[in-house]
């Protein structure tokens, strides 16, 4: 009779308590139903034992666990039978390994647990991290275990642990449960990046942090800032103070928020761009300014003949490579003016010129220009970065090549002599996609452009649509090193950074997703939008 009332408890109290069934499962209970209150004399219990077959103990049995839910989603579960982790006051972060106690004291605080250090013993409600010896495996994946009532998160690297720490932290949030089993997990693609335009409309260094802290969770791992253009100049110089706007991010600022990138094994990709895109810098060196057979002044273009204007871009580069360390860096090289006119040769003679003299009776302005890139590429090339540039600063026709280690930003296909991306892959180039089709949250919403919906890149976007909305062959898939959401910032005043900040909330998880797992989701879009309600 109380096997039964017990019974019928349990079954009451929840589906996540389990049934009792007559099983030897670890972690059931000891005794019989009788228990200690049975006042039978010890010897016709004797008697009892011996003229009957053991009765088993009832034990507590779950149902398969389900694979976590989270953004983006883990590539493989293996279910198991139990009842899962969650945080409890008191529990412990542990690490194996002194590398990861910026991962261990982050996810400590985030679940509000104590930050146990360095240990060998183990307690109930453990989550330890731990480096593995997994040679060749992909440095940013990791095996996360729950077990027995503890966490276990290893990877071959410290960014692979941070990665399942955001699976932890998601899958607890609001009071969630960790399910029993082990997720291996790793993402497809290297590059999974945000990019905002901070030069036509400054944003704060505290919102920018806030992004960081986003894209962190959300297992993004680039941050690119486009601080020099047109319309301002964003950061503190001081080889070139004169050309640095009003509104400006401060050196300190900036290196807080490259640091926090780093926490969250962000790497933070800078652009300078040039030769176009200079109007902040051209401002305050006038002399600088392009200008055409009859004078008139090229908007943004400085004038690449002059040794002048090299000096000036390559002494940014010099400078701004040691405020941020990361070893990816935005050449730019897209737009520039001359190169627009029916005829550059006749309409900038300066540029021809110096284009003669450089490469021959044959030199055209386009050789000038893919000239300038390879020198600038040479600059930051001395500060061990690897470099992009924007497809249509790849100018064809020219007898000058862009240098092989130029990876390719490919974000439209609308530019004057326009090629298709299987043109850059086919001739070896690396390729990150920035398809403006699908990528491009352009403020004020110009020209063609409107603002992208998370829907549409979730169910019709994978990293091979480049261009459009088709896909290049497989066979060029592990060429595309990943992609970037991006923020252009052409009417700077039509959403304030707050709006900005919700516009893109589902369009950048739903681009991570994409980035991590390129295939059709589990999820339909209306659950993926749920879940992202849910995990926050």
């Amino acid at each position: 009779m109380i096997a039964v009332a017990v019974a019928t408890a349990v079954v009451a109290g929840g589906v996540g308590l389990g049934l009792w069934a007559a099983s030897g499962d670890e972690g059931g209970s000891g005794g019989t139903a009788a228990g200690s209150g049975d006042e039978t004399s010890a010897a016709s219990r004797g008697a009892a034992s011996r003229s009957a077959s053991p009765t088993p103990s009832p034990t507590r049995s779950y149902p398969l666990s389900q694979p976590p839910r989270t953004i983006p989603a883990v590539r493989s579960h293996t279910p198991a039978r139990g009842p899962g982790w969650r945080p409890v006051k008191g529990y412990r972060v542990v690490v194996d390994d002194a590398d990861l106690v910026d991962e261990g004291r982050l996810i400590a605080g985030e679940l509000g647990l104590t930050y146990g250090g360095e240990a060998s013993d183990v307690r109930a409600g453990d989550v330890r991290l731990a480096l593995n010896d997994d040679e060749g495996a992909n440095p940013e994946s990791y095996a996360m275990t729950v077990r027995g009532g503890r966490v276990n998160i290893s990877g071959p690297s410290d960014a692979g642990v941070f990665y399942g720490t955001r699976t932890l932290k998601q899958e607890v949030h609001g009071g969630g449960t960790a399910p029993e089993g082990v997720v291996h997990d790793q993402p497809a693609k290297p590059r999974r990046g945000f990019m905002l335009d901070i030069a036509r409309k400054p944003f704060t260094a505290g919102w920018i942090e806030d992004r960081v802290r986003e894209l962190g969770d959300l297992k993004f791992n680039e941050l690119g800032l486009h601080f020099s253009d047109d319309q301002g100049f964003r950061i503190q110089s001081t080889t070139h103070p004169e050309v640095v706007s009003k509104d400006h991010l401060t050196k300190a600022q900036v290196k807080q928020i490259v640091d926090l990138a780093a926490s969250r094994h962000i790497t933070v990709v800078p652009e300078i761009d040039s030769p176009g895109h200079l109007g902040a810098v051209i401002a305050a060196h006038p002399d600088l300014q392009l200008r055409n057979v009859s004078g008139v002044a090229t908007r943004g273009a400085i004038d690449i003949s002059k040794d002048a204007s090299a000096a000036i871009v390559d002494e940014l580069l010099d400078e701004y490579a040691g405020l941020f360390p990361g070893d990816q860096w935005n050449l730019g090289g897209d737009e520039y003016q001359a190169l627009t006119v029916a005829n550059p040769q006749a309409s900038f003679p300066q540029l021809a010129a110096e284009a003669t003299k450089a490469y021959g009776s044959g030199g055209t302005v386009a050789d000038l220009t893919t000239g300038w890139l390879n020198d600038r590429a040479d600059t930051i090339r001395n500060h061990d970065r690897t470099m992009r540039v924007w497809n249509d600063g790849f100018l064809k026709g020219t007898s000058v090549t862009a240098a092989k280690d130029l990876q390719v930003a490919y974000w439209t296909g609308k530019e004057i002599g326009a090629r298709q991306p299987v043109a850059y892959l086919s001739a070896g180039r690396k390729v990150l996609n920035y398809n403006d089709e699908y990528l491009y949250y352009v403020l004020g919403e110009p020209q063609t452009f409107v603002y992208p919906t998370g829907r549409r890149i979730y169910e019709q976007w994978n990293p091979r649509v480049l261009r459009g909305t088709t896909a290049v062959p497989a066979k060029y898939d592990s060429q595309i090193l990943g992609g970037s959401f991006a923020v252009w910032c052409d009417l700077a005043n039509s959403q304030t950074q707050n709006q900005v900040a919700a516009g893109i909330r589902m369009p950048l998880r739903a681009t991570v997703q994409k980035l991590w797992d390129p295939g059709t989701p589990a999820l339909t879009w209306t659950q993926f939008k749920s879940l992202a309600d849910k995990v926050g």
